[in-house]
């Protein structure tokens, strides 16, 4: 019996009670066939589908983690055996070799259905950029599905396949996610293979992945993720950072009000303040952000010479055919040919400036909430103004890889006119999988459906994070502390205040002779001790090695013990340091100490 659902979940279960691969796999070739909006440009032949489900048939479902799972591959992407068009004809080529994103998750187990359409050249987030025509939303089919990326979220969200790859430069794997139900993560730039890809920019493009669950897109990632020494922009997953597991307290950013913009709907400002409400149920801590900086960075993307690298990526072929083009692609793609050496190196200069004032916002918060997209077009309001529509649907992620973030587009909620409604989640690079463990927690509060299927988000767990998070927690007690001299060997080296504690009552409490700074000591007594005021903060492994060489003699890092009874790297002072020293236990805290002077 066909599953209801092909969520991971589901279909493993529906495998273990004796379904055949083939046997879905019949159905989804024919339901995929009969599409009717748009979102596909080939398909495998029904032969060659069965056959490689056949080869599966005999095999235990437990055998591969991603046995018989049916998946969609954005026609930019390459897939032996189906050429590879990027939405032109004209432009098509048969590849010799998968992807090696595509090859990782085949040897997984999952069989790819075919190829999706998109906006030609990747150039879109609206889906009707496209010969093979405009993609039409699976749940209503006067608007737009979203794009790039449009065929490969729709098939997923229809229930034609379990996942889908798609690609995102400017949004292409997160708009077309919200407004087809779906969840999208856009990982980290490098951290998915982009070799077998045809660029879009190739300095910004990350392959993408649309799926019904968090835990879902949480696994595949897992799966097809991996340095790739052929691709030169592939680099190896960092440490994680911080998660967000149920009942941790985290705090979140949010756009000023004045600087949201929803471009006239009557509906998403309201269904945004509502996910601000969830999130915050959730155990987040909402924090007003100045999202100037990262609007200024979305304009250069379009306003810049990033256009110059879409140009560069098919220079050749637009150059010898520019009527094979799709007008507005075309139009958009030559006006690359026009900045400058010296524009190129204004705009990286800007970007510069531009993303340490957005890094700060790491200091304040954890992560961002943003919506998706600030409304929901028809087919014919793109096709009548295609160029402002377009910019309007990047609004809140043309920034984002810009920036170098990661991120993750959930479904938030449905409209009163019967459309869904998304939200974007997002934190710096490498913070992907504590994301999409928080958009797992997300998913489960809204209740609500997965895609355009109807069918329930079903039981599962998140997947074991089995990547170390690469982050060092140290207590301090002294010139350290927020706001003091010396509060910025942490924030420069990216360290982040966690909470405020007080130590085990076991320690004596010091004003070191010499300085400036003034610096103070701890050492542990077996009687006598006393709680010390202190703060917990956390930083990247990598830099924890600078961090402490700079600390002088008598002082250095060792294990604290807490009020509560745990141990955390912090300061700790050698005895013999304690010459001329003033035992300052009394005051409990360096700030008190310091503010009992004149």
């Amino acid at each position: 019996m066909l599953p209801n659902s092909l969520d991971l979940a589901t279909l493993a279960a529906a495998y273990r009670a004796g379904l055949k691969p083939s046997a879905l796999f019949a159905h989804l070739h024919a339901q995929a066939a009969a599409d009717p909006h748009h979102a596909w440009i080939s398909l495998l032949p029904e032969a060659e589908l069965l056959a490689r489900a056949r080869a599966l048939d005999a095999q235990d479902p437990a055998s591969l983690p991603l046995y018989g799972v049916p998946f969609a591959v954005k026609d930019n992407i390459d897939l032996a055996g189906l050429p590879t068009t990027a939405g032109c004809p004209d432009f098509a080529y048969a590849p010799h070799a998968d992807a090696a994103v595509v090859a990782r998750l085949i040897a997984a187990g999952a069989i790819p259905l075919g190829k999706t359409n998109l906006d030609q050249f990747a150039t879109g987030l609206n889906g009707t950029r496209s010969p093979y025509g405009a993609c039409r939303n699976a749940f209503q089919p006067d608007y737009i599905s979203g794009g790039s990326s449009a065929g490969s979220a729709v098939a997923v969200a229809a229930g034609q396949v379990s996942f889908a790859l798609g690609t995102d430069t400017a949004g292409s794997g997160r708009v077309p996610a919200a407004f087809n139900n779906l969840v999208g993560l856009k990982p980290s730039c490098g951290l998915l293979s982009s070799t077998g890809v045809v660029p879009a920019c190739r300095s910004l493009d990350t392959v993408s992945i649309f799926a019904l669950t968090a835990a879902d897109a949480a696994t595949l990632f897992g799966i097809a993720r991996g340095f790739d020494a052929a691709d030169t922009y592939s680099r190896p997953t960092e440490g994680h950072g911080r998660r967000f597991p149920a009942g941790q307290p985290f705090r979140f950013g949010v756009p000023r009000p004045d600087q949201l913009a929803f471009f006239g709907d009557a509906h998403n400002a309201g269904l945004f303040a509502a996910a601000a409400a969830r999130l915050q149920g959730l155990g987040g801590t909402p924090v007003e952000l100045d999202f100037a900086p990262f609007l200024e960075t979305a304009r250069l993307l379009y306003g810049g010479p990033w256009v110059a690298e879409r140009y560069h990526a098919i220079q050749d072929f637009i150059e010898r055919q520019p009527e094979s083009v799709f007008p507005v692609t075309r139009a958009i793609t030559l006006s690359g040919a026009k900045p400058s050496a010296v524009d190129a190196f204004d705009a990286q200069y800007r970007l510069r400036a531009l993303k340490r004032r957005c890094d700060a916002a790491w200091q304040e918060v954890d992560l961002i909430l943003t919506p998706t997209a600030g409304y929901h077009p028809t087919i014919a309001a793109v096709e009548n103004e295609p160029i402002r529509i377009n910019t309007e649907l990047g609004h809140y992620t043309n920034f984002m890889n810009l920036l170098d973030y990661a991120a993750v587009a959930v479904p938030a909620a449905f409209r009163p006119d019967g459309l869904p409604f998304g939200v974007t989640l997002f934190a710096p690079a490498h913070q992907d999988l504590p994301l999409l463990e928080l958009a797992a927690r997300w998913q489960a509060d809204t209740g609500l459906p997965l895609g355009a299927t109807c069918q329930p988000l079903p039981d599962q767990a998140f997947p074991a994070i089995a990547s170390a998070d690469g982050m060092v927690q140290v207590a301090v007690c002294g010139a350290h502390l927020s706001g003091l001299p010396l509060n910025g060997q942490l924030t420069q080296r990216g360290g982040r205040l966690l909470r405020s504690v007080r130590s085990a009552p076991e320690y004596r409490f010091y004003a070191l002779a010499g300085g400036p700074p003034q610096r103070p000591g701890m050492v542990r007594v077996a009687e006598g001790g006393a709680r010390i005021e202190m703060e917990i903060w956390e930083l990247p492994a990598r830099h924890f090695g600078s961090f402490v060489a700079a600390i002088p003699a008598p002082l250095g890092i060792g294990k604290v013990k807490l009020e509560d009874g745990s141990q955390v790297c912090g300061f700790i002072c050698e005895s013999g340091g304690l010459a001329g020293a003033e035992d300052i236990t009394g005051y409990g805290g360096w700030r008190a100490w310091l503010g009992r002077r004149p």
